[in-house]
Formats: C-alpha cells, sequence, structure tokens
C-alpha cells in the first residue's frame, strides 16, 4: 500500500516557504513523500487590474506554479532526494486545501502567507484548514527549524485525548524527544474574599494543591497506557494553574511541537476547533500540530476525570 504523503500548501510566501522545509523534513522523518500543493487566489494588487478573466487566471496560475518551483528548491535544499509530486488546485483557496488533506497523513500550512493566505493574525487559510482539514494540521513559523528535543501535548481530559496522544508519542519517538503532557486548570472565584467561609460553599475553589495533586494522579493513569507501545519515550506531567491558551503558548517557545486536539467533526454542527486552540494558533511561537477527532483508529485513554475547570 503506497503511503500517505506529508502535504503541504504553498503561495510562495515566506512563511509558506517555511512550512515546506518544515513539511520536508518531517516527510523526510516518516519516510514518507511529499506533495506541494498551491491554490491561486486574487491577490489585492490583482483586484485594480483591467484585463480579461482568462488573462487574470493565467497571472494566478502563473504565481502558483513559481510558488511550487520556490517550495520545490527549498524542500530539495533541506531533504535532498525527498520524494516530491506537485499539484495546482482549483475553487477556493481555504477549501481547495482543506481537501488536499483528505488522503494525506498530515497537512502543513504557514501561520501568514500573501494574496489568500493572509488575514488577521493567523493567515484565513490556515485558520480554516486547521479548523476543518480531517487529517493533523501543522502550522509551522519562523521559528519552526529550533530543536529542542521536547514534544508538547495539551490535556484537557483523559477521556478524549487518543489522536492527539497517539500523534503526539509518534512524533516523539521519531525525533528521540521527551514527551511533556500538560494539563492546565484555571478557575476565577465567583466569592468576595470577606464571604464567610460557609456563605457558598459550592461557589468557592477547592483547595489549589488537592486539585494539582488529584489532575497528576489521573494524567498518570491516562499515561499508563502508552508506556508499553513507546517504552523509549521519557514522558513527564505538569499540572499548570493559568490559563490554557497562555500556558500552551508559552510551552510552543520550548518545544519542537505542540500538540492540540479538535473535538467534534468539520461537518457536524460548524468546526470543532475552540477559542483555547484559536488562541494558541495566533500567539505560538513555534509549529502548532492540531489532531481532529477521528484522525486515527485508536482506543481512548481510560475513562477519569479530572477537576473541574477551563481546560485546553
Amino acid at each position: 500500500m503506497t503511503a500517505k504523503p506529508v502535504v503541504v500548501a504553498v503561495d510562495g510566501s515566506e512563511d509558506s516557504l517555511r512550512a515546506a522545509e518544515w513539511a520536508a523534513l518531517e516527510a523526510r522523518r516518516q519516510s514518507r513523500p511529499l506533495r506541494i500543493v498551491s491554490a491561486p487566489a486574487l491577490v489585492p494588487r490583482l483586484h485594480a487590474y483591467q484585463a480579461a478573466p482568462e488573462v487574470i487566471a493565467n497571472a494566478l496560475r502563473g504565481i502558483s506554479a513559481r510558488a511550487l518551483e520556490a517550495a520545490i528548491t527549498r524542500c530539495e535544499e533541506v531533504a535532498p532526494g525527498l520524494p516530491v509530486t506537485t499539484g495546482l488546485l482549483s475553487g477556493a483557496p481555504a477549501l481547495a486545501v482543506a481537501e488536499s488533506g483528505s488522503e494525506a497523513s498530515m497537512l502543513v500550512v504557514g501561520a501568514r502567507g500573501a494574496g489568500g493566505f493572509a488575514a488577521m493574525i493567523l493567515g484565513s487559510v490556515s485558520r480554516y484548514v486547521a479548523s476543518h482539514a480531517k487529517c493533523p494540521v501543522v502550522v509551522a513559523r519562523e521559528e519552526s527549524m529550533a530543536v529542542h528535543r521536547e514534544i508538547a501535548v495539551g490535556i484537557r481530559d483523559p477521556r478524549d485525548t487518543g489522536e492527539a496522544l497517539t500523534f503526539a508519542f509518534g512524533e516523539a519517538a521519531l525525533r528521540g524527544a521527551d514527551l511533556v503532557a500538560v494539563h492546565t486548570w484555571y478557575w476565577i472565584s465567583v466569592v468576595p474574599r470577606a464571604a464567610s467561609a460557609d456563605a457558598a460553599p459550592g461557589l468557592r475553589p477547592d483547595d489549589p494543591a488537592r486539585i494539582s495533586a488529584e489532575a497528576d494522579r489521573q494524567l498518570a493513569a491516562a499515561l499508563a497506557i502508552w508506556h508499553d507501545k513507546y517504552p523509549a519515550v521519557n514522558v513527564r506531567r505538569d499540572i499548570v494553574h493559568g490559563h490554557p491558551a497562555r500556558v500552551l503558548a508559552s510551552y510552543s517557545a520550548r518545544a519542537d511541537l505542540v500538540v492540540l486536539g479538535r473535538h467534534g467533526h468539520p461537518e457536524e454542527a460548524g468546526p470543532g476547533i475552540g477559542s483555547i486552540q484559536h488562541a494558541v494558533l495566533d500567539h505560538a511561537h513555534g509549529p502548532v500540530a492540531v489532531v481532529p477527532s477521528g484522525a486515527f483508529r485508536c482506543k481512548p485513554g481510560p475513562k477519569v476525570l479530572l477537576p473541574s475547570a477551563e481546560r485546553p
């Protein structure tokens, strides 16, 4: 059976070319082929260009063709000899790029781009792809080439971490890296400090030390089933009291990759990516992987509950 390729989308921007380099190195680690795709989009400077539609279409295809050529050159520099194919996509860039991952092992995009890839903090195409692609999506950034020998994975609930942990353990094993399982808990007290100790017992935050200890115990239980499958991966548990997005974004400055789960299915009730994942993608210092539910056919961890809180 032919191995599923690592797919990277490029538009000629420096961000997308760095994403191509990241994807090439990842494809080499996984012994997979690399596929480079590009979706022509009307860049701002062409909006005022008075010409026949076919002339503009040809110009756009030329931009994409040059983007593919530049990406091939960059990939050959970092991973010589890697099998590479290219594809020129049609249709709306966001939809086309997301669909290009339907038969991929992984889809890689840059955080920002030119033309159709440029919008807001995170590029509009990158944002859409991270929310809708059926395969794991890696949003690469300028700092992506640093090597820290550490993979961080955000753990929201051990009952629903199968795909994210499968991906994170696989990446750690491939890279000979440590795996850091990060669970954050965060509450805002709704009881005034001056309130009586028994005035509203149901609303008082619990003892922070007890919450952290219980979370650590339950997280250890969730990770135990992975030790036999990945005995060479050194695993550390970090229980952090803080806002999930801020905490996980900080890990991206010292990890080779931060892995987040994406819940729900893109065809069910809108995209499954949430505000915390968006915030991490917007403010990350390095590459972030978003792994959708159903990306891998694996058994999730044991059904144990972490303390009630806002989780990543």
